[in-house]
């Protein structure tokens, strides 16, 4: 059943991968080099509530300049044991990077986000697997005209994510303390509703990392990041697409505040 699961999700990637190079001349391509930096925090209340933070410094030229900064939180109510619900909010602040920047008049712009997300997860022999499943309701910063500093507009938007997650340890037969383990990851995000320009297929990422659990409090990864990103308009009457690559460096924390509350 797993390996039919794995072999349906990478044939999809290809066909995705085979379309892509069908319709590349209708496209504007547009290549850099990326480097994520991100801090995740699990604050636990109790055995099913606990806070989410997370901040993600996005760099552009691996480090040199900006490409996002992402700030999000969200309050996790543990439903059992392979169901996870979170409510949150997102801030972000994307700037001008690459030849064509996301905003046709080459500015940083601001969005807030509200969220909705279900994580479902499952254990097949070594492997445990997850299914991240996401709505966004975004208030994207615009300008009405060139001569403003900041936004005076901000259009609603809707998006469906999707993730699906593999990972196993490189020794034993569970990632267990002090053990290093490897992953893969495919999130695929589609734009609907009113205000969806010409990015209802917005973005794709996919992610091959190592990782360390050194105990059940603390946890780093890193590895490859694509990033495929779709922008919403066109220039010169085509659709322009952003291929980023380089990689995205973690470290997860968890804060057990339950303990605290009983001493």
């Amino acid at each position: 059943m797993f390996f039919s699961k794995t072999k349906l999700l990478f044939s999809s990637i290809f066909l995705v991968l085979i379309s892509q190079s069908v319709f590349c001349q209708n496209r504007i391509s547009n290549h850099n080099n990326i480097g994520w930096y991100a801090y995740n925090g699990t604050f636990k209340l109790d055995s099913k509530f606990s806070i989410h933070t997370e901040y993600q410094w996005r760099r552009n030229d691996y480090i040199e300049t900006w490409q996002q900064s992402l700030l999000r939180l969200g309050i996790n109510y543990q439903a059992n044991p392979n169901l996870q619900l979170r409510l949150g909010y997102a801030w972000a602040e994307t700037f001008p990077y690459g030849e064509i920047p996301i905003n046709g008049m080459g500015k940083d712009f601001t969005e807030h986000r509200i969220y909705e997300m279900a994580t479902v997860t499952d254990k097949i022999g070594k492997i445990d697997l997850s299914h991240r499943f996401m709505l966004e309701q975004r208030w994207v910063g615009r300008y009405s005209n060139a001569d403003l500093t900041s936004e005076d507009q901000y259009p609603f938007l809707n998006r469906a994510r999707y993730m699906i997650r593999l990972q196993m340890p490189l020794k034993g037969n569970s990632i267990a303390d002090k053990t290093p383990y490897v992953a893969v990851y495919d999130e695929l995000m589609i734009g609907f509703g009113k205000n969806v320009g010409e990015n209802i297929f917005d973005q794709n990422r996919i992610g091959v990392l190592v990782g360390y659990k050194f105990n059940n409090l603390v946890r780093v990864e890193g590895g490859y990041l694509n990033q495929i990103v779709q922008l919403g308009r066109e220039v010169e009457g085509k659709n322009v697409f952003q291929y980023n690559n380089g990689f995205i460096v973690s470290a997860n924390f968890t804060f057990d505040l339950s303990k605290k509350s009983k001493e």
